[in-house]
């Protein structure tokens, strides 16, 4: 193997001490918090195939990839069938080719062999490499893992790749940020036992119980699921400005990678956070900025929704339940760590921890869009998710079973029912509130918020059912 690649392959020296001596592995179990993720337990094993991750920067999928490796070789894989490579030393789809051709050389017969190679999408027309190798039948008995910040890898691979996947039911993964489920489990606010009766839907829980959720809840709006925040956090009582900043910095540098401006993705994400949690056209957003072209911003808007940063929640089309391609659309960041990473970019201060995320906590009109953000993000993770417009507004309709749920979230004190009027009028409709209490309000059931965010964390994601 390349020399390059060796201190990600040092399971081919001494396989006992790969956790000891990987440079992720080590990492990770330095950490106060280390987190096992889901998918783990239905990566695939046995079933040769193309398969890809996705998720946005700084979320842990290479880490994901090095802890099956660890798995794989705890399943006593022979340790010279698995291989890690990385993209981002690697130029085009000849280097490419000539890497794996020279991998492959090591796996034996028709044992089966894993091959990651993380980054894919840095390099060189990596579509026409892997089809080469597809096509050459060098790929027969190889789990090759192609993984992505940029979410089209999923939408190039299903393009570029037909009839050369595999067999296996799922063959494209999508690693988010933690739910908020994930992270009360990480952190080990409750026991298993706790836990399964929390989010058992006949159950009632108690005040102490409920009083934890809410506090957590409170953190989980300033570490959202990004587990280095989440770590900072459990370390020191606050996140790191160098955190912050490496966040800004990677959504920063993988927009200039695609020949974007600086200037303008600036401008963007100001004006997402002025009219944040709002509704927004591309033409109205041009007029905060001094970009003339409402196609630009789309332009940009989408590059940040393919890295997984933004997501775009547009207007439901009721009886066609899909979004409606000409009203205007809402914009809201896929954690709140994000959000306030970017924030802490575009105002800059020696500590955004206590200056910035502390301080918005203070003010109910931020922190509601903030909550809100975050019930749409859950939500998505699982279902097609909406708004709803009408005489009023819904803040999330989501779809399934072939019908849409309609679903408010008021974090406000009170509920007074002239803010209802358009939710109220769907009879399977839900309203999710800061009150401690389960209760009803126009005939529609009101539930904590943070205990309906745990128990919808406990759904099957897609990739998962």
């Amino acid at each position: 193997m390349d020399i390059r690649f060796s201190p990600h392959n040092s399971h081919h020296d001494d396989p006992e001490r790969f956790a000891q001596s990987d440079p992720h592995l080590r990492r990770l179990n330095t950490q106060p918090l280390v987190y096992r993720s889901s998918l783990l337990d239905i990566f695939p094993i046995e079933n040769p195939g193309i398969y890809t991750l996705g998720g946005g920067r700084q979320v842990g999928k290479t880490t994901l990839m090095k802890q099956w490796m660890a798995h794989l070789l705890h399943l006593r894989v022979i340790p010279d069938h698995i291989a890690y490579i990385t993209g981002e030393l690697i130029d085009d789809h000849h280097s490419l080719v000539r890497l794996v051709d020279d991998i492959l050389q090591s796996i034996s017969g028709n044992t089966i062999g894993y091959l990651i190679v993380d980054e894919v999408t840095y390099i060189s027309d990596w579509d026409k490499g892997i089809k080469y190798l597809a096509d050459a039948g060098r790929l027969e008995n190889i789990v090759l893992f192609l993984t992505g910040s940029d979410l089209l890898i999923i939408k190039e691979a299903r393009m570029r790749l037909p009839g050369r996947r595999g067999n296996s039911g799922v063959v494209d993964f999508h690693l988010y940020p933690l739910n908020f489920f994930e992270t009360v489990s990480l952190k080990g606010c409750f026991t298993s036992d706790e836990l399964k009766e929390l989010v058992k839907a006949e159950t009632e829980p108690g005040v102490s119980a409920l009083n934890v959720l809410f506090e957590e809840f409170e953190h989980y709006l300033q570490h959202g699921g990004f587990l280095t925040a989440l770590n900072d956090l459990a370390r020191h009582g606050s996140i790191l400005p160098a955190t912050m900043a490496t966040y800004s910095d990677w959504i920063r540098g993988d927009v200039l990678k695609r020949g974007k401006q600086e200037h303008f993705l600036r401008e963007i994400l100001q004006g997402m956070l002025k009219r944040y949690g709002s509704q927004v056209t591309w033409n109205a957003l041009c007029q905060d900025l001094s970009i003339d072209h409402p196609k630009t911003v789309a332009d940009y808007i989408d590059v940040l929704e393919s890295m997984d940063a933004v997501f775009v929640q547009k207007a439901l089309i009721e009886d066609k339940l899909v979004g409606a391609p000409k009203k205007a659309r809402k914009l809201i960041f896929t954690d709140p760590f994000i959000f306030h990473a970017v924030r802490a970019w575009l105002t800059q201060t020696n500590d955004p921890f206590h200056d910035q995320v502390q301080v918005l906590q203070e003010d109910p009109e931020c922190t509601s869009r903030l909550v809100e953000s975050v019930v749409v993000s859950h939500y998505r993770q699982y279902f097609p998710t909406y708004y709803i417009k009408g005489a009023g507004e819904v803040d999330v309709a989501y779809v399934d079973q072939q019908r849409f749920w309609p679903v408010e979230v008021k974090w406000t004190g009170q509920l007074r029912p002239k803010d209802l009027k358009q939710i109220a009028k769907y009879h399977n409709g839900r309203i999710l509130t800061k009150s401690m209490q389960t209760g009803s309000i126009l005939g529609l059931p009101t539930s904590p918020l943070p205990l309906c965010l745990l128990r919808l964390g406990t759904q099957l994601r897609p990739e998962n059912r």
